[in-house]
């Protein structure tokens, strides 16, 4: 047994080597099924808990939904609800620096799939290397985008979707999508300093929105532990996209938006197809009757105590869209003349302007020449 730890950098590795057993991945394995009940119940928030009674999902130990896994498993492990509100560390939380804006029902419910279309060499070399990366991502997590309505399609199949694996899944997700707005942020920053300039606010908008996908970042980790061999490939994906980002912001920052506005693209497809399979009967019974950890309710004003993890999926979906349409409308913009429309309004402008809403949008981006600059 080599047993070697660090700390706060990368997890404790415990390794074990036996003649017997090979080294298998969690991609290509199933969660163990739970235990199945003879009558549909519904919580206190009107889902169907199938396969998993509210005394037991409430367990009175802190814990693990799922058990123990090998270190090289790919999969993360859900809490329990109990393990959950011991993850609350309130000793850190502050107010959020950025306060999100109050969605509308309406709005959470009209999101939905769009796609820029390319016109530019730019855009081309955006969307090839979003939907390359995309592709390496599904083959290591074992993620397929469906192509019928069948829910069993992929039924049986290493494709096939667990709880444990959604979560390695936008785990990693967020964990990209967190670098650009910080990335971009800072370097506008700097240019502001540097030319002594006012930046026409497009800092604001970025460093909201890397604050953002941080805060989806922390939400699911109050509801799963990624394993090692997730935690190193983030550790690691980190240091090489980071770099390249910094980089290409600094030679084509317009290409740059239009390659996270294209991730942004993917970032909701994955939510809208993370919603189609909870709507699926029986399907993903672990998140029927997971509770909302604390730091989503502080930070979103639509969601309480109550709220389902359906409603906060919603919301992070709903983020997303946000998140593509600035990206795609940065992207069409002059990058140091004009100003940022979701930031800076101009009050007696008659047409509809860009905001932070989800009521007046236009999902693949806001062309420069509808816009007053």
């Amino acid at each position: 047994m080599l047993r070697i730890t660090t700390y706060r950098q990368l997890p404790r590795i415990t390794c074990s080597i036996r003649l017997v057993e090979a080294v298998r991945f969690t991609s290509t394995t199933h969660v163990p099924p739970i235990r199945e009940v003879s009558t549909k119940q519904k919580d206190e928030r009107g889902h169907a808990n199938l396969g998993l009674p509210k005394d037991q999902q409430n367990s009175q130990k802190p814990g693990f939904k799922i058990g123990n896994m090998s270190f090289l498993d790919i999969g993360t492990r859900v809490y329990n609800n109990q393990g959950i509100a011991e993850q609350d560390d309130n000793k850190f939380t502050t107010k959020p620096a950025y306060v999100h804006a109050d969605f509308t029902e309406t709005g959470l419910q009209n999101v939905d799939l769009a796609h820029h279309v390319p016109k530019t060499l730019g855009d081309k070399v955006s969307l090839n290397l979003t939907l390359f990366c995309r592709h390496c991502f599904d083959l290591v997590t074992g993620y397929k985008w469906p192509k019928t309505n069948d829910p069993n399609e992929f039924k049986g199949t290493r494709w096939e979707m667990t709880e444990s694996k959604w979560l390695t899944r936008v785990i990693f997700l967020e964990s990209v999508a967190g670098v650009p707005g910080a990335t971009a942020s800072f370097l506008r920053h700097l240019y502001s300093l540097r030319m002594l300039k006012r930046d026409r606010a497009w800092c604001e908008t970025l460093i909201d929105e890397a604050y953002n996908e941080r805060v989806h970042l922390l939400t699911f980790l109050k509801i799963g532990k990624p394993s090692w061999f997730t935690r190193s490939i983030i550790y690691i994906g980190q240091g090489i996209f980071t770099n390249v980002f910094f980089f290409m912001y600094l030679l084509k920052p317009t290409y740059c938006h239009r390659f996270v506005g294209y991730l942004e693209e993917e970032a909701v497809k994955t939510y809208t197809h993370l919603l189609h399979d909870m709507d699926q009967p029986g399907n993903l019974p672990l998140f029927q009757n997971m509770k909302v950890p604390q730091i989503a309710v502080d930070y979103w004003p639509n969601l309480t105590q109550e709220s389902s993890f359906r409603d906060l999926i919603l919301q992070i979906r709903a983020d997303e869209s946000k998140h593509r349409e600035v990206n795609h409308t940065f992207a069409n913009l002059d990058q140091h003349k004009d100003r940022n429309p979701f930031a800076l309004h101009l009050p007696d402008e008659n047409k509809p302007q860009p905001n932070s809403g989800l009521d007046v949008v236009k999902p693949a981006g806001w062309e420069r020449k509808d816009l007053t600059l």
